[in-house]
């Protein structure tokens, strides 16, 4: 894929992210760290809320990231518009995320004119050792 040029700042991208969703939501959507060609990367300080049994981050607080990341990095790079929506989520837990920073690296496979593919990974400690990978279908506006 050609180098995409990203029209939103990490400051404007955050910003709107924490207008679109409701209040009571804001501290689980993670915060934009950075902004490349084709990229995002958000982190999630989890809290005991996001916890499942067995001391582990929840599948859905998860999936919230992703879908999150996902949703970041569209933007990122055609703008704002609070109508990009998730088509079709696939995601696939590779091993336990204990209550620590999350971080999710969201890269633009594909950005076409009506569809864009991301791929969204999430790690803790080390990026090269993954927690969860997914892969986000975004259905953009007309």
């Amino acid at each position: 894929m050609a180098a995409l040029t990203p029209v939103m700042e990490v400051e404007a991208l955050q910003a709107f992210l924490l207008g679109a969703f409701p209040a009571e939501v804001r501290d689980r959507i993670g915060r934009v760290s950075e902004i490349a060609s084709g990229r995002v990367r958000l982190r999630l300080d989890p809290g005991p809320d996001a916890l499942r049994p067995g001391n582990l981050v929840s599948g859905p607080t998860q999936m919230g990231l992703v879908d999150v990341a996902a949703y970041a990095v569209v933007l990122a790079h055609i703008g704002p518009q609070p109508m990009a929506v998730t088509s079709s989520l696939t995601m696939n837990f590779l091993r336990g995320a204990r209550l620590a920073p999350l971080f999710a690296d969201a890269m633009l496979l594909k950005l076409g004119r009506r569809l864009a593919t991301v791929d969204v990974r999430l790690w803790q400690d080390d990026a090269g050792t993954l927690v969860a990978q997914a892969t986000a279908i975004y259905a953009l506006p007309a």
